[in-house]
């Protein structure tokens, strides 16, 4: 993908983000989703939600000209924190890692945290290659996996 970048949402950009976030592979991966995300009532209802947050920062993300992904920094129990979903059609093609370098620029605050289901090498190393080190895991009920699993707390300074 040559070009990414980010933008503010726009109206209809709901329903790309929501389809994205049904796709079961992907769902698996993130782990902590929606109990249902085939409840597009639910999923309209939390997006109201965040995209009214302050103190949020919610883009979408665009390659080659089209929504890929979201990406956001949020606050949470007084840390940020860094989330983001892209579109299984471009995953291992740099978006991520673009994506995430955009936002870094954009949200200076420090120290940013993200968390990963620990087995989700991917992001992982999205974040690890972005300066995010590794301090600590937790578990979690992830609602993708009807289970608690661990995920991998990480940290930019």
């Amino acid at each position: 993908m040559r070009d990414v970048s980010l933008r503010e949402f726009e109206d209809g950009d709901l329903g790309t983000v929501f389809e994205f976030m049904r796709d079961p592979e992907s769902v698996w991966m993130a782990a902590f989703t929606a109990e249902d995300p085939d409840d597009r009532e639910a999923f309209d209802a939390h997006w109201r939600k965040v995209l009214a947050m302050p103190g949020t920062t919610n883009r979408v993300i665009v390659g080659d000209g089209r929504v890929v992904g979201t990406i956001a920094s949020f606050e949470m129990e007084g840390d940020t924190e860094i989330t983001y979903w892209i579109d299984r059609s471009v995953w291992g093609r740099g978006v991520a890692g673009r994506a995430v370098a955009l936002l870094l620029d954009l949200v200076p605050v420090r120290p940013l945290y993200g968390r990963v289901a620990s087995d989700n090498a991917g992001s992982m190393r999205v974040l690890t290659r972005a300066g995010f080190e590794k301090v600590g895991t937790d578990v979690g009920y992830a609602n993708a996996r009807k289970a608690e699993i661990e995920e991998t707390i990480l940290k930019l300074s």
